[in-house]
């Protein structure tokens, strides 16, 4: 199938945020993204970019990070573009409209993007369905696919949402992401206290024992805690054998060099602005644990210098979405092949090897 992607470039940016977005999966899901078309193989990636984390096998260590494809539309075709891994949702139990349009906004100066979606999804039922059709489809390209997981806006209690998603998805998805740290639902944060935190992991831990699954769980955290709140989080990661951690989520700070007109808008930023904070975080998760917790590094991830950046802090994966708003799909073949001439020029024959080198 003819690759459309050019075509359709000028008239996605000409359009406000959400509506690009929604004619982006849609393009998708259609087959008329780069690479995408079924049965065109995309090229192998180097070997030293193959790594095996939380159980799992990845011909390269760049993910797609969950919020791009809530719905679980179009993995396959992300796969296909060249990530090494895929994210869907967030995902709750119950589809969810999300907060008042507009609540999308471009920071083009700063390579960023505001959003206060609140969770928009269609809810796990169509979402489990996706993924089971994908899992029987015999052209399904290799790659991890990834679900994150979250309660809905009303609901009454947070830990039978997180319970009845790991029981939907457990086995049908390669590892489960428990959101706790999205700024744009009432409360959810407060669940990354110590103990919440322990009674959250623990319920969906036996929710997957109860789903007969050994689907990898991990945490993804806020960019945005305290220094207590970073020793509690790895204290409750190690206690309570945690498969792996995210850092990290989109940021309720403003910079200071962030143009004036965005510093009043509510929500989670992303993009640049957070590269350098959500690599300290990565690093410091990295020294609180040991090591011992398999680490995703997300946040302002433009570059194969950044992701490398990431890796040398702690992270055996990373994971980026807000880049590809402003440097389009071909991003990610670039990110992939200066990553590997890094690490080549550094001496290191798999990726594995530089995971946490600066620390």
């Amino acid at each position: 199938m003819t690759d459309l992607w050019p075509l359709l470039r000028p008239l996605v940016r000409a359009l406000p945020p959400e509506a690009a977005h929604r004619l982006t999966v849609r393009a998708l899901a259609t087959g008329l993204g780069p690479g995408s078309a079924a049965g065109r193989p995309g090229p192998s990636d180097p070997p030293v970019l193959a790594t095996r984390v939380f159980g799992l096998d990845f011909a390269n260590p760049i993910g797609l990070a969950a919020g791009f494809d809530k719905n679980a539309e179009v993995p396959g075709a992300m796969l296909r573009l060249g990530f090494g891994s895929v994210e869907v949702g967030t995902i709750t139990p119950r589809p969810q409209r999300g907060n008042p349009k507009p609540r999308v906004f471009r920071v083009p100066e700063r390579r960023a993007v505001i959003n206060r979606l609140g969770f928009n999804n269609r809810g796990l039922a169509e979402a489990a369905e996706r993924l089971r059709r994908l899992d029987r489809d015999a052209a399904r390209p290799p790659g991890p696919i990834g679900a994150n997981i979250g309660r809905n806006k009303d609901s009454a209690d947070a830990i039978a949402d997180y319970r009845m998603a790991v029981l939907a998805l457990a086995g049908v998805a390669d590892w489960l992401t428990v959101n706790v740290s999205s700024p744009n639902t009432p409360g959810l944060r407060a669940l990354q206290s110590r103990e919440a935190l322990t009674g959250v992991i623990g319920a969906v831990q036996e929710a997957r024992e109860e789903a007969g699954a050994a689907t990898p769980i991990l945490l993804k955290i806020a960019p945005d805690l305290t220094p207590q709140d970073r020793e509690d989080i790895a204290a409750v990661a190690l206690e309570t054998g945690l498969d792996g951690l995210i850092v990290a989520n989109t940021t309720i700070e403003r910079p200071v060099d962030l143009p004036a007109r965005y510093r009043e808008l509510p929500g989670g930023l992303s993009g640049r602005p957070l590269f350098e904070p959500s690599t300290r975080l990565l690093a410091e998760m990295a020294r609180l644990t040991g090591r011992r917790v398999p680490l995703i590094g997300v946040g302002g991830i433009a570059s194969g210098a950044d992701a490398y950046a990431k890796i040398r802090a702690g992270a055996g994966l990373v994971q980026l979405y807000t880049a590809l708003v402003y440097e389009g799909p071909g991003l990610v073949r670039r990110i992939k092949a200066d990553l590997a001439d890094l690490l080549t020029r550094d001496g290191y024959a798999h990726v594995a090897d530089a995971v946490g080198a600066d620390l």
